[in-house]
């Protein structure tokens, strides 16, 4: 069913045209280098340091787990999001093989309905979506049931364990302190068997040795850049030692935790493919039902602890070290409290309602309520649930749209053109030629500007960038003007107004495009009239600035009132023009 599920997700991916922008070009470019001599060594650049000696996030593995299928696929854009996919279906298949483990068809069952929540929550977009705070969020769920089974006696997670805590870990900085408590508690409770129970220590020792084997040689590649003199991890440890800013507190990481146990609004609120904001969007929850919600699920643990319940209680500790690592861990964010730095609590809410109902099927059996009543009504409820989880989430994918499609669908018109431009010989420009890309953004911080150097790239044309983006977009994609023959500028808004206005004659225009109808950019120039005037009347004349030189920037100035942040929301939606010119090398930079 789940393979059915990915199955019509993958094939509405391939429907509809994508073009990566920002962090998913990153990635590309990034997946796009596994097997050659500038495999990766790291992650994603991060929130870690200032641009543009930022740090990246701790590993390569997401990288090199898409790779395989990329390639398969013509390390076509598609192919990053059929490997996503496959990935997301492998964390599924693993998680039911260890719920099988924990007992039988019966569990199996239980936990794919609870997984089918879980899908159903993230949404298609989600999941098959290779950006990387949303990669780990099945890998997640399984490193959860991996140490519950390692609880349960079951040395056996040790092996997934190994491999998805590494992918959660490397991929997305929150995950490792949540993976490297989950696992100190795994390996407190082996050593403590394995000391008081020599008859299971030989198995125990050797798949917990053999884990953490294998868990240690995929951090080999994050040690050989630390050692090599990037120093990644130098950087990160460098970050937490001095942040930049204070943490929210405790305060404001609990109301977050409490606002995603409020899953009475789930239903309403639908899934995360539709409520991707650019805020935290469990704070919008009630931190009231969440705490009720908490508490039944506390209660649940102190019952099964009192009655004794031996094969629940591991997944109890599970779920209780789970909620206290993500009450430190939400409390430790620096700055904003974006809504995708606690996605992973889905996970977390999940299991604890799963723990919980598990533990009152358990009661009402020991209370000896009619055993066949009570099994009749749970198969019903696990087969309903996973049904209608799973088929709200096909209807979903048949819906969603290609990430970021305000941004990628004009990327792709401009690409397109500049490409037959550059064929047909526009400006003197031949195949040798170097160019050296360059943007001055004033809509999404050069967002599309990076999507335009992975697209030529992909076309087999020698593009790269001043050495100022080498992070981002690798330091083998620096070409310094020395070596360049050609700069490509992509330029939007006033920026793009005033190049074609330039009167330069070494300035030439090769697309404009603007994806806005006429009604359109009669509303953007209204709403940014309203805007600004809003702005300028309450003293915030530097925001107003920004308006016009960078916009996605004004949008994330915390005094925004909830009028100008609507205002700036449209306006982000609806776009702006933008274009490719060639320019001379270094020209007003």
């Amino acid at each position: 069913m789940f393979a059915a599920v990915f199955l019509v997700a993958g094939v509405w991916i391939s429907l509809h045209p994508w073009y990566p922008v920002l962090d998913l070009a990153m990635t590309e470019f990034r997946v796009r280098d596994v097997g050659t001599s500038h495999t990766p060594l790291v992650g994603l650049p991060g929130r870690l340091g200032y641009f543009p000696d930022q740090g990246s996030h701790p590993g390569p593995l997401s990288f090199y787990a898409l790779a395989i299928v990329y390639k398969l696929s013509g390390s076509s854009a598609h192919g990053l999001e059929y490997a996503t996919v496959l990935l997301s279906l492998a964390a599924v298949i693993t998680a039911l093989w260890l719920a099988t483990r924990r007992g039988g068809p019966g569990m199996t069952s239980a936990v794919a309905a609870a997984l089918g929540v879980v899908l159903w929550r993230y949404g298609p977009l989600l999941v098959t979506q290779p950006w990387n705070p949303y990669l780990p969020l099945l890998p997640w769920f399984v490193v959860l049931l991996a140490a519950w089974s390692v609880l349960d006696r079951d040395p056996v997670g040790w092996l997934p364990f190994a491999f998805f805590g590494a992918l959660c870990a490397q991929t997305h900085l929150p995950y490792v302190g949540l993976v490297g408590g989950v696992g100190s508690l795994m390996l407190a409770v082996t050593i403590w068997r394995g000391v008081s129970e020599p008859e299971s220590r030989a198995m125990t020792m050797r798949w917990c040795g053999g884990s953490l084997l294998l868990f240690g040689v995929l951090w080999i590649p994050p040690l050989i850049d630390q050692i090599s003199g990037h120093q990644n991890i130098s950087m990160i440890v460098n970050y937490f030692r001095n942040p930049p800013e204070a943490p929210v507190g405790f305060s404001s990481g609990l109301r977050v935790l409490l606002g995603h146990f409020d899953v009475l609004h789930w239903a309403p609120r639908g899934s995360y493919s539709t409520l991707v904001t650019a805020g935290t969007d469990a704070s919008k929850e009630s931190a009231l039902i969440g705490f009720v919600v908490l508490g039944g699920w506390a209660t649940s643990a102190i019952v099964a602890c009192r009655m004794r319940l031996m094969r629940i209680i591991p997944l109890h500790v599970i779920v209780a070290s789970a909620i206290v690592l993500a009450a430190i861990s939400l409390s430790r964010v620096f700055g904003d409290l974006w809504y995708y730095l606690s996605l992973w609590m889905v996970s977390i809410v999940v299991l604890a309602v799963f723990v919980g109902v598990w533990t009152l099927y358990a009661v009402l059996i020991a209370r000896g309520v009619v055993p066949y009543a009570i099994g009749k009504w749970r198969s019903g409820a696990v087969g309903a649930t996973a049904f209608a989880s799973l088929l709200l989430f096909t209807i979903a994918s048949m819906q969603v749209g290609p990430p970021e499609a305000t941004l990628a669908d004009p990327l792709g018109v401009i690409v397109n053109h500049v490409d037959k431009a550059l064929k047909d010989g526009a400006g003197g420009v031949t195949k040798s030629d170097r160019f050296v890309v360059t943007w001055t953004d004033a809509y999404y911080i050069g967002s599309q500007g990076y999507g335009l150097v992975n697209e030529l790239e992909r076309r087999g044309w020698h593009v790269g960038v001043p050495d100022t983006w080498r992070i981002p977009v690798t330091r083998q994609r620096v070409i310094g003007d020395n070596l360049a023959t050609k700069e490509l500028r992509f330029a939007s808004g006033g920026y793009l107004r005033d190049l074609i206005t330039s009167n330069d004659p070494g300035v030439t225009l090769l697309v404009k495009y603007d994806p806005r109808s006429r009604a359109e950019q009669a509303t953007y120039e209204r709403d940014r009239r309203n805007l600004i005037a809003s702005l300028q009347s309450r003293g915030e004349g530097e925001i107003a600035k920004q308006v016009d030189l960078s916009l996605f920037s004004a949008s994330l100035a915390p005094s925004l009132t909830q009028r100008e942040k609507n205002l700036v929301g449209e306006m982000l939606r609806l776009g702006q023009s933008s274009g490719v010119l060639l320019v001379p090398i270094g020209f007003n930079r």
